[in-house]
């Protein structure tokens, strides 16, 4: 049977990943479980706000977002993110989140979806900042960015690179305490937005990553009769980590999945599909 992806994604009353796929089914995502399909025919365009795309269009198969031109301008057209959004009467949440040594970040969430962002993003350690109106919000990015250099995205090439050999739980939740200090003494962004105190959460059990191997691969893409295939080991925001037999531990990006039409395999298809070696690039995507 064949069954055309939708992504992966982190329902707050299932507190686990499940893989979203058209018409509405999920598939639990457990770790321990094997995992194995082969894609068929073109990757498709997924459309926009729920709709089809009009167009029937394909998308290229190394692309994260599969959304043909026209429908991205859509997407991006009620965006939060795009600052599309500017009236949105929501409540929305500041956090700062934890990747790894070093990789810290600011971000904000509406309120309503609770921790969900956090997991989409695959971060190890968050605490809450603040909360209030979408541009109070916006503006202590800004602030923040402006003041500290602490910046609103981290590519997931370096998210990835740190998953394995993680510094203990009070060490990572030190190193977002001590942001968090360092924001409260910048001035200007708590007059529009009420402050809220550190309280860490962790997320590293709940991904999987406690003893988790250094990967040796990263997928770049899926091709038609392509099959990957093992062991799930973790899930880190979209990333898939996967034991196989011939190719090691494995990464694959779920955002790569999405348009395709995919079959089951076996485990032992293994990895046919494009990758890139991590030992060679040092980690890079």
């Amino acid at each position: 049977m064949t069954w055309r992806c939708s992504g992966l994604g982190w329902p707050q009353e299932a507190r686990m990943a499940v893989l979203r796929w058209e018409g509405g089914r999920v598939s639990p995502l457990l770790a321990g479980r094997t995992l194995g399909f082969r894609a068929e025919g073109q990757r498709g365009c997924v459309g926009a706000r729920g709709n089809p795309c009009p167009l029937g269009a394909t998308v290229p198969g190394r692309v994260t977002q599969a959304r043909c031109a026209e429908c991205a301008r859509l997407d991006r057209a009620h965006s939060v993110a795009a600052d599309t959004l500017a009236d949105d009467p929501r409540t929305y949440r500041v956090y700062l989140a934890w990747f790894g040594p070093g990789l810290l970040k600011v971000g904000i969430t509406a309120e309503e979806r609770g921790s969900s962002r956090l997991l989409e993003q695959g971060a190890v350690v968050f605490s809450w900042l603040g909360r209030g109106p979408l541009m109070a919000a916006r503006r202590t990015e800004e602030v923040l960015r402006g003041a500290l250099g602490v910046p609103d995205r981290i590519p997931y090439a370096e998210k990835r690179a740190v998953r394995s050999g993680l510094p203990e739980v009070a060490d990572r939740a030190a190193e977002v305490e001590e942001l968090h200090r360092r924001v409260l003494a910048v001035g200007g962004w708590n007059e529009t937005l009420e402050p809220l105190g550190f309280a860490p959460v962790d997320h590293a059990a709940l991904f999987g990553l406690d003893g988790l191997p250094t990967a040796s691969s990263v997928v770049r893409e899926l091709v038609p009769g392509g099959a990957v295939a093992g062991t799930l080991l973790a899930v880190a925001g979209p990333d898939l980590h996967l034991r196989t037999a011939a190719d090691g531990h494995v990464v694959l990006d779920t955002r790569l999945m999405s348009g395709w039409s995919l079959v089951g395999a076996e485990a032992e298809a293994g990895i046919s599909v494009p990758t890139t070696d991590l030992t060679v690039q040092g980690g890079l995507f």
